[in-house]
């Protein structure tokens, strides 16, 4: 016969016209399994290619910084630089310590009173608060994260201060704990959202087995939904942290600026990033000055790092225990 039905198409097809068709339905899977699979690898490479241009882009700043400001040490021996605290450029005098002791103090100080208080807002707002003023504070906390660091620092300038000076009856209120007030507001909104996040993300099942085994709201938010959400509580600090280590134009606004060790809360004091801004302008390029601002945004960035290793660290040990 020269004419066969097709089953299920209801049409009748030519020997030769039911060839025809199959080699182009074949042609079209084919080239639609191409497409997808060019789509595939180019996804791929773009994605593998994004990732090794971010990590170029860390290891050329860091060797960089490292670079230049390894130089410092032609002039200045190590330890006069690490552990001496007079910074005396016109002197040729570059000791460090009191910005990296003022630097882990602030950072400390800021992460003691932020994150509790971080966690207390996330608590109250994904386990206490009903449905209508959750949607009220969410979107302040989120605004608040958007809020330019000189607004922070012009309001710790001319309110914080002021406020401190009146509270203490101390003549300065500038200092590392005005410093640390500034920071905490400042790092509070994005603790509290990422934590409320994570407390949010807990199954309700495990609320579910806690109640029913007879714990209380109280045991059942610190035993159960805490340990379960501490993976992303981790990650908050991490980002509170680094947003505390790296502010600059705030912390210039409050702290003093004044190259002296921060023994005292209402000691005008210097920290890396304040010291770096100050001075950065008025430096010559090749000079040990310059190398030795350099040096010290090489220790910050390690100072960061070492930060987010540690808490990795122990974020690691607490899924294994």
């Amino acid at each position: 016969m020269s004419m066969m039905e097709v089953p299920n198409l209801g049409t009748v097809y030519s020997g030769e016209e039911l060839g025809r068709s199959l080699e182009g339905s074949s042609g079209k899977a084919f080239s639609r399994r191409a497409r997808l699979s060019f789509y595939n690898r180019t996804f791929k490479i773009v994605c593998i290619a994004s990732a090794v241009f971010v990590c170029l882009i860390l290891f050329s700043i860091l060797l960089l910084m490292g670079r230049t400001g390894i130089l410092t040490f032609e002039t200045v021996s190590l330890k006069t630089f690490f552990f001496s605290t007079e910074w005396v450029p016109e002197n040729e005098q570059y000791g460090a310590f009191i910005f990296i002791f003022g630097t882990i103090a602030l950072t400390l100080l800021t992460m003691v009173i932020s994150v509790p208080l971080s966690l207390i807002i996330a608590i109250f707002l994904s386990e206490m608060t009903p449905a209508w003023l959750k949607n009220a504070l969410r979107p302040v906390l989120d605004l608040l994260v958007g809020i330019p660091s000189v607004v922070y620092g012009f309001l710790g300038m001319t309110v914080l201060i002021p406020m401190l000076r009146s509270v203490t009856g101390t003549t300065l209120g500038d200092g590392i704990l005005a410093a640390a007030i500034v920071l905490t507001i400042m790092v509070l909104p994005t603790i509290s959202r990422i934590t409320d996040d994570s407390i949010v993300a807990v199954p309700k099942k495990f609320r579910d087995a806690s109640y029913a085994l007879g714990s209380t709201r109280f045991q059942t938010v610190v035993r159960v939904v805490i340990p379960a959400a501490k993976s992303g509580i981790m990650y908050a600090v991490i980002l509170g942290m680094a947003r505390a280590l790296g502010e600059t134009m705030a912390v210039v606004m409050v702290i003093g600026n004044t190259p002296q060790l921060a023994d005292a809360l209402f000691k005008p004091t210097s920290v890396l990033t304040s010291n770096i801004v100050m001075q950065i302008p008025n430096v010559p390029f090749d000079s040990a000055w310059n190398y030795a601002l350099y040096m010290m945004g090489f220790i910050l960035l390690v100072i960061s790092l070492i930060m987010i290793v540690v808490v990795r660290a122990i974020q690691g040990r607490g899924v294994k225990s």
